[in-house]
């Protein structure tokens, strides 16, 4: 497995995503899998409203667990790992507090979601959230892997526009900026991307027949800051100790699901929840 060690800051500040091979053993990423599996449809974690195994939607069969790490010592576990904390700690230079894990199962047919940056959502300040965003799955282009813009990070906060939620289960996404592209980042079980708060990234539907992309996610708010989305009301230490951030009414949960359009009603009004 890779060390920490062989982490490099200054590309992780240059293009505001590392990727760090085999950070995991494969055998942990599998043990994982098979935890979170055990997870679908749990009352206290699903998606709310998101769970039906009747649907022929594949993402209210296998919706998001959300915030899994407050009640599941397996998904703490993982946000609170000491690789993932000492590898932040060398690309932040200090220690961030954990403010939210999610899992998504991704399974065939299922919606990717559009271009977003996250801190839309999370609204830390002063600083940003970082994700740790751990494969437990093979993902590449077929079955929907991660997408980023590099060098993106460095932009504000754009303001939102209708996404195709035939292809997105959200309803939103940012316009790509002109002379920035997106790159695939297939990733082997075990490999962790971490990236910045202002990435914009996304992920293309799973058109694979057989395959599903489960991957678990961890968001952090840098060290000093003293705010954040009321909808992330609990801040905790690596070690488990809560945190008082200031909550704000700005923002909300990193991406909400979606059946049909999305309607804005006034651009004014989405400008500000943007900023």
């Amino acid at each position: 497995m890779q060390t920490t060690s062989d982490i490099d800051r200054d590309l992780f500040e240059a293009q505001g995503f590392l990727l760090v091979k085999s950070l995991f053993s494969r055998e942990e990423a599998n043990g994982l899998l098979q935890h979170v599996r055990s997870l679908v449809g749990h009352p206290a974690m699903s998606e709310a409203d998101g769970y039906d195994p009747q649907s022929s939607d594949p993402l209210r069969r296998y919706p998001r667990l959300m915030q899994p790490h407050l009640q599941d010592d397996a998904s703490w576990d993982f946000v609170s790992d000491p690789r993932l904390e000492s590898a932040l700690q060398e690309l932040l230079g200090s220690t961030p507090s954990i403010v939210q894990t999610m899992v998504y199962f991704k399974p065939p047919g299922a919606r990717g979601q559009a271009l977003h940056q996250d801190n839309r959502f999370l609204q830390v300040e002063p600083g940003t959230c970082v994700a740790a965003w751990l494969a437990l799955e093979l993902t590449d282009r077929e079955n929907g892997c991660l997408q980023v813009v590099p060098g993106s990070h460095q932009l504000d906060l754009l303001c939102p526009v209708p996404s195709d939620t035939s292809l997105s289960f959200v309803a939103e996404t940012v316009p790509l900026p002109p002379g920035l592209d997106v790159i695939d980042v297939p990733m082997s079980p075990g490999d962790v991307l971490f990236f910045h708060g202002n990435l914009i990234h996304g992920s293309d539907p799973n058109s694979a027949q057989d395959r599903f992309r489960t991957i678990i996610v961890g968001h952090y708010a840098t060290g000093g800051a003293r705010q954040i989305s009321d909808a992330y009301p609990v801040a905790l230490t690596f070690s488990g100790e809560e945190l008082a951030l200031e909550p704000t009414s700005i923002g909300g949960p990193c991406g909400s699901f979606v059946d049909g359009e999305f309607a804005i009603t006034s651009m004014l009004d989405v400008q500000d929840q943007a900023h």
